[in-house]
């Protein structure tokens, strides 16, 4: 009985098992899973619910002691403790903004500014045709500006950005309003509600352009078809 040689063995292989890419992980995989997401939601509600029991100084005290929790509980689980580390200097800076003012509600004011500043970053950005999401996606995927040289799929992205120029505008018109109006708890609830869900829903947008433009350029020649 004859056996296969180790090269033909290999060569039985289906083609696209051995060139399969590897996928990109997910935005969700990104920010750690659902758990991740979890973790980011956690010293915002800490934060709200001390103040509402025991006042600001528990409150700063509460969503600390949260973020250095997740941090430790990371590093003992042996996953990636980035995020915690982010998480935890986030905090702190808002923790010391409210410890220096007095007022429990400036806890949310990095948040509140950071999303209209990134609403007139992704406004701008298609104003001048740069429009952040394509130029983020293929400096990411590595397909550098060649998706500017075709008006469709600047039009693909320039959708995927106002996309996300609306989400970070419509963050800051809510949690502005809270904050104006002194609604500490609803300040919470509009940061994690208005957090990770909508921006999943934009980058699914991020996601149809890059895929249509993708398309288009493989279409007229200008990426080759390898490309995904």
């Amino acid at each position: 009985m004859k056996t296969k040689s180790f090269l033909e063995t290999k060569s039985d292989t289906p083609a696209e098992e051995q060139t399969a890419p590897r996928q990109r992980p997910s935005a969700l995989e990104q920010a750690g899973g659902t758990e991740g997401v979890v973790y980011s939601a956690l010293p915002a509600l800490a934060f709200v619910v001390a103040n509402s029991a025991g006042g600001m100084r528990v409150a700063v005290i509460a969503a600390l002691s949260v973020a250095v929790a997740i941090g430790v509980l990371r590093m003992v689980r042996k996953e990636s403790v980035q995020p915690a580390i982010g998480g935890v200097f986030g905090v702190a800076v808002a923790a010391g903004i409210v410890w220096f003012t007095g007022s429990a509600k400036d806890y949310f004011l990095i948040g509140i500014w950071a999303s209209l500043a990134g609403a007139i970053a992704f406004l701008a950005s298609v104003l001048v045709r740069w429009p952040l999401a394509g130029v983020l996606w293929n400096v990411a995927t590595g397909k550098g500006s060649i998706w500017r040289a075709d008006k469709r799929s600047r039009l693909y992205y320039d959708v995927a950005t106002l996309v996300l120029a609306a989400v970070f505008g419509a963050r800051f018109a809510v949690q502005q309003y809270f904050y104006e109006t002194d609604q500490v708890g609803s300040l919470g609830a509009a940061k994690i509600a208005m957090g990770f869900p909508l921006l999943a829903l934009a980058l699914l947008v991020v996601a149809w352009a890059a895929r249509n433009s993708n398309k288009r350029l493989k279409v007229i020649g200008l990426l080759p078809a390898k490309h995904g």
